[in-house]
């Protein structure tokens, strides 16, 4: 144990000096970007598709499925996820911790935004129509800006999701490959260390960061929408 002395940067200074820790820090948001990018498109176009089902069993079958991955526990995705590595062949490392976050980070964006597209009215697009405005106009012009603070909110709930998640990762990271979250709990099986309270210090500022980024790019976001209501 360690005795509080005097205050001191010396434990920081130690966390930005470990190469090794800068190389999985490097992982771990390279790995978090490109499961919230990706799983931000599919989880768009998902919520999409779910929108424009007409049936109302097969939409709710769909949603329903999509919530699968949600409620099952992070240990039962994971083993499933390793299992299926397993037998087509996939080398355990990047790319299955990739998969793996793409995987139950879509349901989250398909979440943020399918409130966002219900409470659409469906004048906008209709009077798009009507001004000859494309699919594609449509889409990108009316539709993307309109769920926009939900796009950003499904992106910022699957970039969270993947730097905290560690059951998941647990399972289908390589021996030569490691992400923060798996880093500290080998940290805290080989004992106590002052490093591991620098890095989750340095953790939990980045993350607020990002929650008052998220916070100020929504407002902004929403701001125009605001504006041509008020008109």
């Amino acid at each position: 144990m360690y005795n509080f002395e005097e205050f001191t940067l010396e434990w920081y200074q130690e966390v930005f000096q470990d190469t090794r820790l800068f190389v999985i820090l490097l992982n771990t948001l390279t790995i978090a970007l490109l499961a919230a990018a990706i799983s931000t498109i599919i989880g768009v176009a998902g919520a999409l598709a779910i929108t424009n089902v007409q049936y109302r069993r097969l939409r709710n079958a769909l949603l329903t499925l999509n919530n699968v991955m949600i409620v099952s526990p992070d240990v039962i995705i994971g083993a499933s996820f390793l299992i299926l590595f397993a037998m087509i062949g996939m080398r355990l490392g990047f790319t299955s911790v990739l998969v793996a976050h793409i995987a139950f980070s879509v349901p989250i964006v398909v979440l943020m935004v399918l409130p966002k597209l219900q409470e659409m009215s469906p004048t906008l697009t209709d009077a798009a129509r009507d001004l000859g405005a494309s699919r594609w106009d449509i889409l990108t012009r009316v539709i993307i800006p309109y769920i926009s603070p939900g796009i950003l909110a499904g992106f910022f709930m699957a970039l969270t999701y993947s730097l905290d998640d560690f059951a998941v990762t647990f399972f289908v990271t390589g021996s030569g490959f490691s992400t923060l979250s798996v880093e500290i709990y080998s940290l805290a099986r080989r004992g106590i260390s002052l490093t591991i309270n620098a890095l989750s210090t340095l953790i939990f500022l980045v993350t607020l960061a990002l929650v008052f980024g998220y916070y100020f790019i929504s407002k902004q976001a929403t701001r125009p929408i605001r504006l041509e209501v008020e008109r």
